[in-house]
């Protein structure tokens, strides 16, 4: 059996890819698994570094909205679906899983040429170009956010093993000291994403001294371009270019302050932390729709990039810090709302749409 992962580019559509490709090697070690990317996309560095053959195509951007971009749409395409044809035939694949992307079109063109049976992953609540079309050639759709494409069935985003399993009271006190947290009081974790979030590390610097009064330690992700320019690191604050073991930050965390992406938001609710949302207000408004369900569900507060300044991310947090009982019942409140299987479910999905014969003879 072998498995085309379309979802290059990003992250965020990445990570739940390799995440399948792992639900997928664990029920059984032989499925061949090739991703598809570009030679600009993370995932020349993050699909090799999990050991998956990536295959590189042409990258073809799509517009977020319908627009005139759109015609020109069919010669940037031509060629990178030869490609992915011909790729798609090499390896004989048996199924194709799409998850959006700049790869992700040509693939979904490819497996309707080619017949073979496509699976559709949409991670956030207002999907792109590409998974809108792709969604009308199959009836296999899954998605994170309930609503986001016609017919899909909502089954969360997968997430890697270390986060999806993870215990954080059993986890906190060796990641506290992993981490060079000190072990008793409550920690503020705040990123931004890779790169680091410039209106969230300015409202941080503005706060830091409120926040340290508070009596929090503030783990902070400041991105590797921002780091240099910390110089001020008082007691009981922890500035980090960026966080490779996210699960031990999360373990070690009471409250968190981020950027509200679908992979952000789907593993805080995971794992049950209450988090202070600050959508990225550039693009199409998806993060502001990835956070609301969560926060709908009493397990975080949502504020608005441009409200947030050191005034009011000291009174939020102080608010909820100072409340013991409520900032529980957001952890409990976002952990209902989490969904820590998806990878099984895709997996699930995955191997019943490549194998039909097999799980029919099954039953």
């Amino acid at each position: 059996m072998h498995v085309v992962l379309a979802g290059g580019g990003t992250a965020g559509h990445i990570e739940p890819a390799l995440n399948t490709a792992d639900a997928l090697r664990r029920r059984d070690p032989g499925i061949g698994i090739t991703a598809l990317g570009t030679e600009k996309g993370l995932e020349g560095r993050l699909v090799p570094a999990r050991g998956y053959e990536l295959r590189l195509i042409p990258a073809v951007p799509l517009p977020r909205r319908p627009s005139g971009e759109l015609l020109t749409l069919p010669g940037r395409v031509r060629g990178a679906l030869a490609m992915t044809e011909a790729i798609l035939r090499e390896v004989h694949a048996d199924v194709v899983v799409g998850f959006g992307g700049y790869v992700a079109l040509p693939a979904y063109l490819a497996a309707r040429r080619t017949g073979t049976p496509l699976v559709i992953h949409e991670a956030n609540a207002r999907p792109g170009l590409a998974n809108r079309l792709g969604a009308r050639f199959t009836p296999h759709v899954v998605e994170a956010a309930a609503g986001s494409l016609p017919g899909a069935t909502r089954i969360g985003i997968p997430l890697r093993r270390a986060i999806a399993t993870l215990d954080r009271a059993a986890m906190r006190e060796q990641a506290r000291a992993e981490l060079g947290l000190a072990a008793d009081g409550p920690v503020l974790l705040v990123f931004g994403g890779s790169q680091g979030a410039q209106r969230i590390n300015a409202a941080v610097a503005g706060a830091l001294p409120t926040l340290l009064g508070l009596g929090l330690q503030v783990l902070h992700a400041v991105g590797h371009a921002n780091l240099a320019a910390v110089t001020e690191r008082p007691a009981g604050y922890h500035p980090v270019a960026y966080l490779d073991r996210m699960d031990l930050a999360y373990a070690a965390a009471d409250l968190v302050v981020s950027r509200s992406g679908a992979m952000t938001c789907a593993e805080l609710a995971a794992v049950g932390l209450p988090a202070i949302y600050v959508p990225f207000p550039i693009g199409n408004g998806e993060q502001r729709l990835n956070a609301l369900p969560v926060v709908n569900a009493g397990g975080g507060l949502l504020v608005a990039d441009e409200a947030l300044d050191a005034a009011a991310l000291a009174a939020d947090v102080g608010a909820l810090v100072a409340d013991p009982e409520r900032l529980e019942r957001m952890g409990r409140a976002a952990l209902a709302h989490g969904v820590r299987d998806a990878d099984e479910r895709l997996a699930d999905l995955v191997l019943a749409v490549a194998r039909p014969a097999d799980v029919a003879g099954e039953e």
